[in-house]
């Protein structure tokens, strides 16, 4: 089985193109930013994966996609190579989609996580002190 499941953010706007021919075909290209679980002193935090979506789905991407906006991404993993013009042998990986749809509202979209409600690092809001007797739950 060739199944993969990805929520990122679309580092660029997709690059969509069109194939020729009487049934026109869109073609959008893009690249998620997917974050790591777990990150080593030195290492990168996020993956970078080239995602292709045809037809409906590529119309979507130009459509919705823009550089930040957070998606999730239900496709397969592609591999091929191809030889470049000074004669080297590149090897590629792309997730052709078959789903992707938003993990966030707009309005968070357009914030990028720079809202009002300051997040910490363990991923937990964090509530300012002295409303302890607003909250629901103690």
């Amino acid at each position: 089985m060739n199944k993969v499941i990805l929520i990122g953010r679309c580092t660029r706007d997709p690059e969509v193109r069109y194939s020729q021919g009487e049934n026109a075909t869109a073609v959008a290209r893009y690249t998620l930013a997917v974050d790591r679980q777990f990150k080593r002193d030195g290492e990168q935090s996020a993956d970078f994966i080239n995602c292709i979506a045809f037809g409906k789905r590529g119309e979507f991407a130009e459509k919705y996609l823009r550089k930040g906006t957070k998606i999730a991404v239900v496709g397969r993993i592609q591999t091929g190579s191809y030889t470049n013009k000074d004669g080297q042998k590149v090897y590629t990986t792309d997730v052709i989609v078959d789903e992707h749809e938003f993990v966030e509202s707009k309005a968070a979209s357009q914030n990028n996580g720079s809202g009002s409600t300051p997040v910490s690092t363990d991923g937990f809001t964090n509530i300012p002190d002295g409303i302890d007797e607003q909250l629901p739950f103690n």
